[in-house]
């Protein structure tokens, strides 16, 4: 992505979340850039695919922030592990649900760029209601989010079945969003929602331990195919 088309995609996504989607101005957003609306046409041809790209954009940020996170709590870890004094065989410092507890709760952050990046996704979330184009690209980011959450789940809980895991990732993306909303709109403390996510994935893992993924009925051993 060149340099400028990447500037106007951040400044999209701060005008949006200081102004919603209906306040979003060519002229605003030339100024915020500092290119010239020819050049947003250019690049985005329409609002439409302004709004679009910017989805996305806010989307690739999001999971970015949260995989750099990732990479340096991975780090942090395998330090502590191989520090002088170390006992081999000890316990890591993260696990899967460690993992996931941490990837969801950098969504719940106050950081300016958390901040911002939430707040524009809920901006275009609820402008989608009324785009069925916007639409689109809104579902395909939820749903890839949904199999990322749901497949760190199925580390911590391998014998659910998926649909359960699918359930429950469902769940908790959408409590997710919620608690950021109440906590940007001054309704929850953020040490309040932080709370409420960690005691949402504990819940759903608890849950998920109840479920044993099931073989197919021709699969399941009978009298006459059982192993001596």
């Amino acid at each position: 992505m060149s340099d400028r088309r990447t500037a106007i995609l951040e400044a999209a996504a701060t005008v949006i979340a200081r102004r919603g989607v209906r306040g979003l101005r060519v002229e605003e957003l030339a100024v915020e850039a500092g290119v010239s609306k020819a050049l947003i046409y250019y690049h985005f041809e329409d609002r439409t695919g302004l709004l679009r790209r910017t989805l996305a954009f806010v989307n690739n940020r999001a999971e970015r922030y949260t995989a750099e996170q990732s990479a340096a709590d991975t780090a942090a870890g395998a330090d502590a592990m191989t520090a002088p004094g170390t006992t081999t065989g000890a316990t890591p410092t993260t696990g899967p649900l460690r993992r996931l507890e941490q990837a969801l709760l950098l969504e719940l952050q106050d950081l300016p760029h958390v901040r911002e990046n939430s707040t524009a996704w809920g901006e275009l979330r609820a402008s989608a209601v009324f785009d069925p184009e916007l639409r689109g690209e809104l579902a395909l980011a939820s749903v890839i989010w949904v199999r990322e959450v749901a497949d760190q789940l199925g580390e911590a809980r391998p014998t659910a079945p998926e649909s359960a895991l699918t359930a429950s990732a469902e769940r908790l993306t959408a409590l997710l969003e919620g608690l950021s909303t109440r906590w940007l709109s001054g309704i929850l403390p953020l040490a309040d929602a932080r709370t409420r996510m960690r005691e949402a994935i504990g819940v759903e893992v608890a849950h998920l331990a109840g479920h044993v993924a099931c073989l197919p009925v021709d699969d399941m051993p009978t009298s006459s195919n059982k192993l001596d």
